[in-house]
């Protein structure tokens, strides 16, 4: 019977540090037409073939468009699950190869202004999800609205996205430094994205990273770099990601190595807590 006990709660244990695991990931850029959206949807794609259970939130207020990009329509959004009408498992939209999204939209933005009442359903029906998923990852707006800067700060982690063109690093270093300024210990890391060949992708993400070093003390370790690949547009056009519809292209096979890449990276010291965590500081800063 001890044996059976001792059994049980070794299996308990092994269960919560998985649930402990889910990783909450913020994607945001310093300006807009740095393919950021695209980036998120692949990336995800990506992660899911590797067998990780991943939901996309899209948190981008008023330029909501992961579902555009895979040509299909959202049945429920969060606007629903705020307004009480359906539950967390009812929003959760299927995409293509499975993968399960969210709607955002101006959703995000009531979500920063509920009440005491609103946050708790909210915050209980969004615990949920404490587990049920390896990754959930949250699609910002571009630029550094005050929406995004609480995404930034309540997720474990911020991948920022960016291309070699001077006003995107230039943009995406001021996104970084305005974030740590505001005494939020975001831990970022970088994407370069329509690299023309891997030697410019390196060299932009370096140029980033000694300034972030030199300037903000801070580390800004590079994810890998994604090539300008006219195949990318061509998928956008079709409504289909560029993963799916030309999985042996440049930018595919550059965003496969990333995704593999990444989860062999530990979650950082400050990715503890998990879904809980995320939305603990997530309305601390709304307040």
């Amino acid at each position: 019977m001890n044996d059976q006990a001792e059994a049980l709660r070794y299996l308990v244990k092994q269960q919560e540090n998985h649930r402990a695991n889910t990783r909450i990931i913020t994607v945001t850029s310093g300006k807009g037409g740095v393919g950021k959206s695209n980036f998120s949807l692949n990336f995800a794609l990506a992660l899911k073939r590797q067998g990780k259970k991943v939901l996309i939130f899209d948190a981008d207020i008023g330029m909501a468009n992961i579902d555009v990009l895979m040509g299909t329509s959202s049945t429920y959004s969060l606007y629903h699950l705020l307004k009480q009408e359906k539950t967390i498992w009812d929003i959760i939209q299927l995409g293509v190869e499975g993968i399960h999204y969210i709607a955002g939209g101006s959703g995000f933005r009531d979500l920063l202004e509920l009440s005491s009442e609103q946050i708790n359903r909210f915050a209980s029906e969004v615990e949920k999800l404490h587990g049920e998923y390896d990754v959930i990852l949250f699609d910002t707006g571009a630029g550094l609205s005050k929406e995004t800067v609480r995404f930034i700060a309540a997720a474990q982690e911020t991948i920022v996205v960016t291309t070699p063109e001077p006003t995107s690093i230039t943009d995406a270093y001021a996104l970084i430094k305005m974030v740590k300024s505001m005494g939020i210990d975001a831990q970022f890391k970088l994407i370069v994205n329509r690299a023309s060949d891997a030697r410019e992708g390196k060299e932009t993400a370096e140029k980033i990273s000694l300034v972030a070093s030199r300037f903000l003390h801070s580390e800004l370790p590079s994810l890998g770099t994604i090539p300008d690949d006219s195949h990318v547009s061509k998928a956008v056009k079709r409504q289909i990601p560029f993963l799916i519809a030309y999985p042996n292209s440049g930018a595919a096979i550059a965003l496969c190595r990333i995704a593999e890449a990444y989860m062999d990276i530990p979650a950082t010291a400050s990715g503890n807590g998990g879904v809980k965590g995320f939305i603990t500081k997530l309305f601390r800063l709304a307040r």
